[in-house]
């Protein structure tokens, strides 16, 4: 067993389960604004957190590890879009400084296959950084009209929530 890898490990669910919570926060509050683009965009990514969970703990039981459900931090209660899309690019930033570190000391301490896992999701983490960022600027240089055009194609489908 690697017990240094097994506690880093924990550490990226506790991080991802803090995303899965914060996001489907976000998807939940975009919905209800009419805002079906970023609702379905944390609804998507979201989802994505999770299945880096169930990679994670798959690999911390393999390692004959505990794992621990707990999220790292609690939901902060953000409902304004552009601090969504702020404190979004910041955890996948810290997501992937973090899984980088850690990959390098699974590493250090040959266990390739968990430092192959934190590789992957720096990947995935900085992709969901772009995804953001693109909201952000697009935000940026629109202003409300981008929101705005948002909750007019709601309308056009009948009001119909992102998750339908």
């Amino acid at each position: 067993m690697h017990p240094h890898s097994v506690e880093l490990l924990n550490k990226a669910v506790a991080d991802e389960l803090a995303a899965v919570h914060q996001y489907m926060f976000f998807h939940f509050h975009c919905d209800n604004q009419g805002l079906e683009l970023l609702s379905t965009l944390y609804r998507r990514i979201a989802i994505e957190e999770m299945m880096h969970v169930e990679r994670l703990a798959e690999r911390i039981l393999f390692l004959k590890g505990k794992v621990l459900m707990a999220p790292a931090v609690e939901v902060e209660q953000i409902t304004d879009v552009k601090d969504m899309l702020a404190m979004s690019m910041k955890m996948e930033q810290d997501s992937a400084r973090d899984y980088n570190l850690w990959a390098n000391e699974c590493g250090a301490n040959a266990d390739s296959v968990s430092k192959k896992l934190f590789e992957g999701l720096v990947e995935d983490e900085e992709r969901h950084f772009n995804t953001f960022e693109q909201e952000w600027d697009n935000l940026n240089r629109y202003g409300d009209r981008y929101l705005a055009l948002q909750s007019i194609e709601r309308s056009k489908k009948g009001g119909m929530p992102a998750t339908q």
